[in-house]
């Protein structure tokens, strides 16, 4: 469904226009195959290869601008911008097989790029091509490896250089009637599915509709040997009991056979068992895995609006919101009707802005860092809400003063005893930013909001008791965060269990300066989990 091709003949398959095709490898007429020697250099950067002809192929300019779209759709999705999967298509009367698939030092090898007069060794392809709006995002695939993967003819012309570009000298046209498609491939199930796609969408213009010719891949490194494509339909089971129960119908074998025949299913009845059909699953589909993708197809082609409606019938269940998430409903609205504004900032920020920018030091055992972080401003997953409030209020310098803001959401620290080795904690967080210092303001917005979860206030931390009541203080803090004087921790204890679980203050002033604020800020952060 990635071209009009696919799209055209599954609608006239699915309106019942046509039968699904029978799509056939059909062997040259000489018996003699073009073959594609793999080289074990190969191995090094991108070790599969598989290969397929359209003889006598008919193209238009819109079919020919259709088969270029569908390989570039291919190549951003399930090739995932190349890195697994990259395709090439030469004009087959232009080059001479057998072929080779080659790797070799970027200074071995020189050939003229697609559409390019000047010939161009790998070294200055890739300088060539680094500014390339198209081109230049597929460079860093194969730029740093020993060796570049290369198909080669008889004759030693290069017909592409993979996952980058194709040779000019072998480049289709919509004069082309003979189409020779390679696919190189780091993930071989992928590099299957990619070349029946391929091949079975535009078969369809072949002389001999849906027949595609061969090519046989010969591996030097390991003398194994395999034919591409196989165009073989997957055969595969499902149960009527559990076809009909899952969509609400009562439909017969034979009727649920039919239904699938509209999605390209070739069904029957099983000979083993009454409750089985035997599905041949056509190699166009291959987001088929289970029976429960059959049940699906047999749900659209029945029509979801026809479907029986009914009522549970195997049990009440009561819904009801996590405890977590209600206690943060309980919080969020308490500081809304004390005439704060709620926003909700991204979860990743940069690691200065969550470490340096607040005077912070990155331990290395705290914060979840990205992998493959995009840009600067995405490099880790915070550990704070402040961050996220701060920007927000930099984000908002032209609204009035005061600005009065919380957020009341996750944050994520590492954790090597939990299964996924990070775990999340619910922080609830709040930022005054006026003309004067606001440190009174967010105090009182913890005071409010604890009073509201029942949790007293003891005034020396019941230091002085014979039995320490359960309740919170706050105790002067000296963090670089905060202007020094003018900051407090927060303590709770509940159940004779004692534990800091935030604090409050005034931002020191080089952290307004990082953030680029003109105006004192007084933030509040507490943890939320501790109330559970």
């Amino acid at each position: 469904m990635l071209c009009f091709e696919g799209i055209a003949l599954n609608l006239n398959i699915f309106m019942g226009r046509t039968a699904p095709p029978n799509f056939r490898v059909v062997e040259p007429k000489d018996g003699i195959l073009q073959t594609i020697t793999v080289s074990p250099d190969t191995a090094k950067v991108r070790p599969y290869v598989s290969g397929a002809i359209l003889r006598n192929i008919k193209f238009t300019q819109d079919r020919y601008e259709s088969f270029i779209a569908l390989q570039d759709k291919l190549h951003q999705n399930l090739a995932r911008q190349r890195t697994l999967v990259s395709i090439g298509t030469h004009d087959l009367d232009t080059i001479k097989g057998p072929f080779t698939y080659e790797a070799l030092p970027p200074r071995d090898f020189k050939f003229v790029p697609l559409n390019q007069t000047q010939e161009l060794t790998g070294e200055t392809l890739m300088t060539f091509y680094e500014n390339d709006r198209h081109l230049g995002r597929y460079l860093h695939i194969i730029k740093d490896a020993p060796v570049y993967p290369l198909i080669l003819d008889s004759n030693r012309v290069i017909c592409s250089l993979p996952p980058i570009i194709n040779g000019d000298h072998s480049k289709i046209t919509v004069n082309t009637t003979n189409v020779f498609i390679e696919i190189t491939a780091t993930d071989i199930t992928k590099l299957d599915i990619v070349t029946d796609i391929m091949v079975t969408m535009f078969s369809q213009y072949c002389a001999e509709p849906f027949t595609v010719e061969p090519v046989k891949i010969i591996s030097d490194h390991n003398n194994q040997t395999r034919v591409t494509p196989h165009l073989r339909p997957r055969v595969t089971h499902a149960e009527v009991d559990y076809l009909n129960s899952c969509t609400g119908l009562n439909e017969s074998r034979e009727n649920l056979c039919k239904l699938l025949s509209k999605m390209a299913y070739v069904a029957r009845p099983s000979d083993k068992d009454s409750n089985l059909l035997e599905v041949a699953v056509p190699p166009t589909r291959a987001d088929v895995l289970h029976q429960a993708d059959i049940m699906e197809d047999v749900a659209v082609c029945y029509g979801f609006n026809r479907l029986p409606r009914s009522s549970p019938n195997r049990g009440a269940t009561v819904a009801a919101p996590l405890p977590i998430n209600k206690l943060s409903d309980i919080v969020r609205i308490e500081a809304a009707m004390a005439g704060w504004s709620e926003v909700m900032p991204l979860t990743l920020c940069s690691h200065d802005e969550n470490f340096a920018w607040l005077n912070r030091k990155d331990d290395g055992n705290t914060v979840v860092k990205l992998a493959n972080p995009k840009t600067l401003e995405y490099q880790v997953v915070r550990t704070s809400l402040l961050p996220g409030l701060i920007k927000t209020i930099r984000e908002n310098k032209s609204h009035s003063l005061p600005i009065k803001i919380f957020e009341a959401a996750d944050v994520v620290f590492k954790d090597e005893k939990s299964e996924r080795r990070a775990r999340n904690e619910r922080h609830f967080a709040a930022a005054w930013c006026g003309k004067s210092s606001g440190f009174e303001i967010v105090h009182g917005l913890l005071d409010r909001l604890l009073l509201m979860l029942r949790t007293n206030f003891i005034a020396d931390g019941g230091k002085t008791a014979a039995v320490k009541p359960d309740g919170y203080w706050i105790e002067e803090l000296n963090e670089d965060t905060f202007f020094h004087g003018h900051a407090a921790a927060v303590y709770l204890r509940l159940g004779g269990k004692e534990q800091r679980i935030g604090e409050f203050g005034i931002l020191h002033p080089s952290v307004l300066e990082k953030f680029d604020l003109r105006f004192p800020v007084s933030t509040l952060e507490i943890n939320l989990e501790v109330f559970l």
